[in-house]
């Protein structure tokens, strides 16, 4: 028997592959408006449409720990991309923002020069990559997006549009029969690797890289929106990507996340700023390798090396004349990654694992105070938002994301959600009212990662 995809259909394929029965309404209603605007491109397009789900994350612990080689404990946000597509037989890329209306129209080439700053260029940069990557023609796809995710608020919304575009080039390109994707990307957490190399620009395996969309993350964000299951926390390692710990995610309780309202973009800078944290972490490894005489890939690595390695790395920091004018803020990164990597995170989930809420709100407690003093990526905003939801009776508050703006999370009681959304938006509010009205404040459970549908015909 074959599903009607129809929006009631649409929402039972979703609440099978275990979304939340309300939210799979929510987003079959995008779905069903994103499948009316694609109908439009039957003139161009050929073949059955596609679907494909990408949610946004939420990164529970593990601040700036993934491109370090350390560890993040995840979850999926139960907001994302709702893309649909149909293909082409020549090579035109076209991408429509449903709710907007905004498009953007380019070829597959290995020669593309997106406009940074701009939205189109997480799709542009996937297309230049696979044309690179990928050898021999390659047919592009009418794609139409539908999104709940607030933009640049920390959940990696650039992130999930890349994935969906990504998705459906590969769908229509049927690159999973390729030989060169069969070696190195079946495995999700290998795929969801290489997708990240795609943001940063760094090569893959065989796979060569490029310059990326400017940006020098990990893979964090990508992990979780293709690995993640619903009503779980996910502990991986990177670097590479490695499942460590599934833990089920705390009866009675859910996640309530405020997006500050202060846009936490990668351009400008704020990309400055971020990719200032990253390359801290690479002078670190840089320094360590060539004075130690060791060859580690990555931070992790090479504070795990030896009992004294921590004190040793510091000693080369403290004593290396190039580092004199930067030495400080080296250890501060140094400190900050060995704090949350090395004791908060296994710290936290060892309470998660006990049914100790409490313990595991203090842990997160000192997660966000390192941020705010080593890190020294949060803002007003965020600093308040995390200290205020404690005030309001959440078991747990941080923020998270990239930083220097962002959203914050809060663990509270289902029971008590409605009033806790209230209070907290309330008082940010009253403190923050140049930024409120750019802020959302919404319910989330621990959600599904990445849903692909092939649907059989688009709905009446």
């Amino acid at each position: 028997m074959v599903e009607k995809l129809d929006e009631q259909g649409i929402a039972q394929r979703l609440a099978k592959a275990g979304m939340r029965l309300a939210q799979s309404r929510v987003k079959a209603g995008l779905f069903a408006d994103a499948l009316r605007n694609l109908g439009e491109f039957r003139e161009t397009a050929s073949g059955n449409p596609y679907l494909v789900f990408v949610p946004g994350r939420i990164e529970v612990l593990g601040k700036h720990t993934d491109y370090a080689g350390g560890r993040s404990l995840l979850a999926a946000v139960e907001r994302g991309f709702c893309a649909t597509a149909l293909p082409r037989q020549d090579a035109t890329i076209q991408i429509v923002d449903a709710s907007s209306g905004e498009k953007a129209m380019f070829e597959f080439s290995p020669d593309l020069t997106p406009t940074v700053g701009h939205w189109s260029n997480y799709p542009m940069t996937v297309a230049r990559r696979l044309s690179r990557n990928f050898e021999g023609p390659l047919h592009g796809a009418d794609i139409v997006m539908r999104s709940d995710l607030p933009p640049a608020a920390g959940m990696s919304s650039s992130s999930a549009m890349m994935i969906a575009v990504f998705k459906v080039l590969a769908q229509v390109n049927r690159l999973a029969d390729r030989a060169v994707y069969r070696e190195h990307l079946l495995d999700p957490p290998a795929l969801a690797a290489y997708l990240a190399t795609i943001e940063n620009g760094q090569s893959f395996a065989s796979l060569a890289g490029d310059r990326g969309v400017g940006t020098f993350g990990g893979s964090e964000d990508h992990t979780a929106m293709c690995c993640c299951q619903p009503g779980h926390l996910h502990v991986f390692s990177f670097c590479p990507a490695r499942l460590e710990q599934v833990i089920a995610f705390p009866a009675d309780y859910i996640l309530v996340i405020a997006s500050s309202g202060v846009l936490a973009e990668k351009t400008g800078e704020a990309m400055a700023k971020y990719n200032r944290a990253s390359r801290r972490v690479s002078a670190l490894l840089e320094l360590w390798n060539t004075h130690a005489g060791r060859n580690d890939r990555c931070l992790a690595d090479a504070a795990r090396s030896a009992i004294d390695a921590p004190e040793q790395l510091q000693q080369i920091v403290t004593e290396n004349p190039h580092t004199t004018s930067d030495a400080p803020a080296l250890l501060r990164r140094f400190e900050h990654f060995l704090g949350e990597n090395e004791q908060i995170i296994p710290a936290a989930c060892a309470a998660l694992a006990q049914g100790d809420i409490g313990r595991f709100g203090s842990l997160v407690d000192r997660s966000q105070h390192l941020a705010e003093e080593l890190l020294q990526n949060q803002v007003p905003q965020t600093i308040y938002l995390a200290r205020a939801a404690r005030q309001c009776g959440a078991a747990a508050a941080s923020a998270f994301g990239a930083g220097f703006g962002g959203s914050v999370w809060a663990l509270v009681k289902t029971a008590h959600a409605d009033e806790f959304v209230a209070a907290w938006a309330d008082g940010y509010r009253r403190s923050y009212p140049a930024e409120a009205p750019r802020s959302s404040f919404f319910v989330s459970g621990a959600g599904t990662g990445l849903i692909e549908l092939w649907p059989e015909r688009l709905p009446d």
